[in-house]
């Protein structure tokens, strides 16, 4: 399928929606100039889980990755990517359901920005965060998130370092922190505890 954004660019995407689903999450891939895209393992184990759960799914290519038209907008122009996504997800489920949002590295500062405007937002869950990149940092608007806020990494992970994860219960006091042991950032060999992790996020967003 594709999406239109606000701005003009055409998305590619793939939707899944479980009969009687009760709710849905948007899923964003990790940095598109490093061959990130909605076919990375970590976001599609997350779509696997979520669909476990019985929720619908939308993944997309930000702007400028696969068939996706535009150019790579430095995190700012995929802003607009995400609430497309979040727009059509929720325009495909009824009108009570709830939708949420969970983002993988670059997907995951993308996604943490755009939830600091959705207070109706459901949940949202920040996969592998890259803090540990000079002037990277979670908006600290994210602090006022209402909904279950998960952040989850690993103990090896490159670019998220146990120090920023350590400062991050004095930012973001809401937040769970979930870690996956012996992780890196890439979740190689260990994308089953990821989707566990995952998994207990989402029954928490979706548990009424």
């Amino acid at each position: 399928m594709v999406l239109s954004s606000s701005d003009g660019a055409s998305l590619e995407a793939r939707a899944a929606k479980p009969p009687g689903a009760r709710g849905g999450v948007v899923v964003c891939h990790p940095h598109p100039l490093h061959g990130g895209d909605m076919d990375n393992p970590v976001v599609i184990r997350v779509v696997e889980v979520c669909a476990e759960l019985g929720l619908a799914t939308l993944r997309f290519n930000f702007r400028g990755v696969g068939s996706s038209t535009g150019t790579h907008g430095n995190g700012f122009a995929e802003r607009d990517d995400v609430e497309t996504a979040l727009r059509h997800l929720g325009g495909a489920l009824p009108t009570a359901a709830m939708v949420a949002l969970v983002g993988y590295s670059f997907g995951a500062m993308v996604a943490a920005h755009v939830a600091t405007g959705h207070p109706a937002l459901a949940g949202l869950s920040l996969i592998a965060p890259p803090l540990g990149f000079e002037g990277v940092s979670l908006p600290p608007a994210l602090a006022a998130f209402s909904g279950p806020l998960a952040v989850v990494a690993g103990t090896r992970d490159e670019y998220c370092p146990q120090a920023a994860l350590e400062a991050l219960p004095g930012l973001l006091p809401n937040a769970r922190l979930m870690i996956v042991e012996g992780a890196n950032h890439f979740f190689f060999g260990k994308l089953f505890p990821l989707g566990e992790t995952v998994a207990a996020w989402a029954r928490a967003v979706f548990a009424h």
